[in-house]
């Protein structure tokens, strides 16, 4: 008896994917919004959107970095609603999130690097975010922003050294 083979559909890929990569969807929205209810919305949105055009979804491997553009899309259309920036999307008094177990000097760094990046264009924090927060690989990255490697390394590079730069003089 041979073994029957069944190949999932796209909306079943992105459905598993949207499962598996819930928490990274919601963080990075929450980095934006800082707001629970809002980056909740942002997800639910990008999710269904997602489900909804998976068959435009050109290859099954890639599903993970098509749902990260398609949140971004979401956030930087949910800022653009609200008519702010998304990068200016974080009130500055918004900036005193902190996990629950950080001493009190992690939540002055935490602040300090949330005020920093808060500075950055949206850009520019994009990269930072995606590579450092989210853990994306250089080529993931330029396949979630659709720009070549090259781009996104010089970019990464110029973040990186405009965040120290900030953080030094504060």
């Amino acid at each position: 008896m041979g073994g029957l083979h069944f190949r999932k559909t796209k909306e079943a890929v992105v459905e598993e994917t949207l499962l598996g990569h819930y928490d990274q969807y919601y963080r990075l929205a929450y980095s934006y919004v800082k707001n629970a209810a809002d980056a909740d919305d942002i997800v639910q949105n990008g999710a269904y959107r997602a489900i909804r055009n998976s068959k435009s979804l050109k290859q099954e491997e890639y599903a993970a970095t098509w749902l990260y553009r398609i949140m971004l899309n979401e956030i930087f259309t949910f800022c653009r609603k609200r008519k702010v920036e998304a990068f200016d999307c974080v009130s500055t008094d918004a900036l005193e999130y902190t996990p629950t177990e950080a001493s009190s000097e992690d939540r002055y760094e935490d602040v300090d690097l949330r005020r920093a990046l808060a500075a950055l264009s949206k850009e520019e924090r994009t990269v930072v975010e995606l590579k450092y927060f989210e853990d994306l690989k250089l080529e993931e990255i330029a396949a979630v922003l659709e720009e070549n490697v090259n781009s996104v390394k010089s970019r990464l590079y110029r973040s990186i050294r405009k965040l120290r730069l900030k953080l030094e003089t504060e």
